[in-house]
């Protein structure tokens, strides 16, 4: 009897067993017929060949319409590998001008999955990328004798001009990482790698149709399954119209030639960046086709980094520049008023503490200390701001109060323009100096006041602060893309952020930036059309000082708002202040007048080699 009980007990066990099996078979032939498309894709490969067909990428144009970049066909070789394995492979490498060890890494590399993610042997591979129209037309007529390649029409980006390169990027072949977080690509495919080709690779792209081709047992293809039923058209990615003035970019190109830095230009109204120079750059058209890997290299390689976008991934100390911040926060907090007067005698001096100033008329209100760039004035406007103890109750409550006024002025954080890489700066707080000081105060930190120190901005920002500034009290996001066909701007570049400073003070210190243009250092930008406001600065350096400029112009109608940003320039008068003012002239009379073209040609050929020496 217990025999027969652990007979018929182990007869269940086992029936059970089989029915577990039964089960999972039947759910993973669901799973693989149904639910998952890979097994149908396999089969079908046999009878169809799926060719996709790739969507011209959207155009760009700048702010005048002029065309910037566009496309032209080129092909790739395809390979289905489960087609390839008699070809020739001799004949196929002589055909192409490639050597055997070329062939055979390359059908190492389609193999691997970590390389390329997807693989199927069945589907089209990418084998040789970006064949000229003369390339293509020679092996087109050799394709029959290799069986399982194929050649696929692309599109590849063509730019009109040397110019703009770190706006504009470029578009390179996807990597594993671009493949595995958006499954639209797959390997072959391009994608935007910089600038705008990056930021808006969404609207660029467009969308993939595809064209199923029927054929037969020996995998001959036999035309269009259905006469095309099935076949999907691509869609166009969308084009672009960018905020860049292409005139204005070039004359920052030509003026920033030899000299490390930037330049960039601001439409107060708008926000539109009206031109962006970073210092050294590239050109755009050296990035395409099958050499773009290799001139990578070589850019990457150049010490001078010419591939570092300075107007947003460089970090500086904004020398004096930053005055106008200081005195907008000290005018809102009550600390000064227009009329309040500190002494300069040739610099700030406490105790054994000096800061030291250039010579001018000493005790000076606001306006005239801006417009000589004063010291003094800005460091004992933050030394009473510090030390005020009736409106804030330690050294860390006003030193937060003052973070906030540099961080609604932009400071300290992204702006947020619509290029991939932009560097945040540093606007230290409370907590900071509490970290790195074991004790502090306003005397220990109070080179903050004029741009020095702990204080870093990207040349953006500089420029940010002065469209601020025209436009009395607000900033709109800077970009760089003023319009994408059929779609609205991000409400991110069309909304106005205020500052927690009210617009009787701009207008105070928009009194100081004229003053520094009619008779004071920045007296070079004075000229007979229209009012122009700015700043200097001679941004203190472990080399040789770098020379800043920051104004706009006109004074009550503000129709540009420029950073010039030169490294090792020396004073800001020197290089910041004449090349800030040739941009504003060619935006605003749309040319530049004889005598201010043949001093933007002295400017030109003037190099600063690094570390300060200029030729």
């Amino acid at each position: 009897m217990e025999s027969d009980r652990q007979y018929s007990n182990r007869k269940y066990v086992l029936g059970a067993v089989a029915v577990v099996i039964v089960i999972v078979y039947l759910i993973r032939l669901f799973t693989l017929q149904l639910m998952s498309d890979d097994f149908k894709r396999n089969a079908d490969s046999n009878a169809f060949l799926k060719r996709i067909q790739y969507p011209a990428r959207g155009a760009m144009r700048d702010r005048t319409g002029k065309l910037l970049v566009y496309n032209q066909p080129a092909y790739d070789i395809m390979v289905v590998m489960s087609e390839a394995a008699d070809v020739d492979t001799l004949d196929l490498c002589e055909s192409l001008g490639i050597d055997r060890g070329w062939f055979d890494r390359r059908m190492v590399e389609i193999k691997d999955r970590n390389r390329n993610p997807g693989y199927s042997s069945y589907t089209q591979q990418l084998f040789m990328s970006q064949l000229s129209a003369e390339e293509f037309s020679s092996f087109q007529e050799k394709l029959f004798r290799f069986p399982g390649f194929y050649i696929q029409k692309r599109n590849i980006r063509q730019y009109a001009y040397d110019n703009a390169a770190h706006i504009l990027g470029d578009v390179g072949e996807v990597g594993p990482s671009d493949i595995e977080a958006d499954d639209y690509y797959q390997s072959g495919d391009y994608i935007g790698k910089l600038g705008v080709e990056r930021s808006y690779e969404r609207q660029l792209r467009g969308e993939k149709g595809v064209e199923i081709l029927l054929r037969d047992a020996r995998g001959r293809i036999k035309g269009s399954y259905q006469e095309g039923k099935f076949d999907r058209a691509p869609v166009p990615g969308k084009n672009l119209t960018l905020s860049i003035d292409l005139e204005l970019q070039q004359l920052g190109e030509r003026l920033m030639k030899g000299k490390l830095g930037s330049i960039v230009a601001i439409e107060p109204k708008t926000g539109e960046v009206l031109c962006m120079v970073s210092s050294p750059t590239y050109d755009p058209r050296i990035m395409v086709g099958r050499q773009r890997g290799k001139n990578n290299q070589i850019l990457s390689a150049d010490p001078m980094k010419p591939l570092l976008n300075r107007a947003i991934m460089g970090q500086y100390p904004p020398g004096s520049t930053f005055k106008t911040s200081q005195a907008l926060t000290f005018l809102e907090e009550g600390i000064i008023t227009p009329q309040t007067a500190y002494s300069c005698s040739h610099g700030f001096h406490f105790g054994r503490l000096t800061v030291g100033c250039h010579g001018h008329p000493s005790p000076l209100p606001l306006v005239p200390a801006i417009g000589t760039s004063c010291n003094g004035y800005f460091c004992w406007g933050l030394y009473y701001m510090f030390n005020n103890r009736k409106k804030y109750a330690s050294v860390q409550e006003a030193m937060t109060t003052w973070k906030d006024y540099m961080v609604s002025m932009g400071f300290g954080y992204q702006l947020g323009i619509d290029l991939p890489g932009e560097k945040r700066g540093m606007i230290p707080n409370a907590q900071y100096y509490d970290k790195y000081l074991r004790s502090w105060n306003a005397l220990t930190v109070i080179s903050i006041s004029i741009g020095q120190g702990e204080v870093n901005l990207t040349p953006l920002q500089i420029a940010n602060l002065g469209a601020t500034i025209a436009n009395r009290g607000y900033y709109i996001t800077p970009h760089v893309v003023k319009e994408v066909q059929g779609e609205p701007l991000d409400t991110l570049y069309t909304r106005k952020h205020y500052t927690r400073v009210s617009k009787p003070n701009y207008e105070t210190v928009v009194e100081g930036m004229r003053r520094a243009v009619t008779g004071g250092t920045c007296s070079s930008a004075n000229n007979p059309w229209y009012e122009v406001c700015g700043k200097t600065g001679t941004a203190q350096n472990r080399g040789h000082d770098h020379s800043v400029f920051m104004g706009f112009a006109p004074k009550d109608d503000p129709q540009i708002a420029v950073a010039v940003y030169v490294e090792n320039g020396g004073w800001g008068a020197t290089y910041g202040v004449p090349i800030g003012a040739l941009i504003m002239e060619k935006f605003i009379n749309g040319h530049l007048s004889p005598e201010s073209e043949a001093k933007a040609e002295s400017f030109e050929n003037r190099t600063i080699f690094y570390g300060g020496t200029e030729r």
